[in-house]
């Protein structure tokens, strides 16, 4: 039982696809605040099954049925960031990366990191948080109510102000004419 989620022609947004894609996935499975982020919970939920064992996090697909393996000697926050990597793979991509070439491997791992980083921190749930006003608290609070690590943190909270900047931008020109 996988979601995939289709916008109208009319869709306007100043978010991504991707954005849009997980509020829409979230949303549609109850996930609505950033405690609710737990990788049974959402696994569970879309049906697909999660097993920890010594090897690499990687996806397989067996009778039509997604399993996610995590490795098991990560910490709880990585386990979440690998968790959300895969689940691109899962939601996103198909078939086996043995045979495909490096460039569209390099490609689908580049999809899964984005993916990564807007499935573990919602732009959504971080649109409804007051930011603290200095950027080492804003960090932490995106670290603990996300459970990612400080570097994770600090990476999205640059691309979420970043985006945030850039919309802001579009609009004041947009006023120009």
């Amino acid at each position: 039982m996988f979601h995939y989620i289709e916008f109208g022609d009319d869709f306007m947004s100043n978010t991504t696809y991707t954005e849009d894609y997980i509020e829409s996935l979230y949303t549609k499975i109850g996930i609505l605040l950033p405690h609710q982020l737990d990788v049974n919970e959402i696994a569970g939920k879309l049906g697909i099954l999660i097993y920890f064992w010594d090897n690499p996090s990687q996806v397989l697909f067996l009778s039509g049925r997604a399993y996610i393996f995590l490795n098991q000697d990560l910490s709880p926050k990585q386990v979440w960031q690998d968790f959300c990597h895969e689940l691109c793979h899962v939601l996103l991509h198909s078939g086996s990366q043995e045979k495909m070439p490096y460039s569209w491997i390099e490609y689908q791992e580049w999809k899964a990191n984005n993916f990564m980083v807007q499935a573990c921190v919602p732009t959504f749930m971080l649109n409804n948080i007051t930011l603290p006003g200095t950027e080492d608290k804003a960090i932490q609070l995106i670290q603990e109510l996300f459970n990612v690590e400080w570097d994770f943190a600090y990476k999205r909270l640059e691309q979420y102000k970043n985006n945030k900047f850039m919309h802001e931008l579009d609009a004041k020109a947009e006023k120009m004419y």
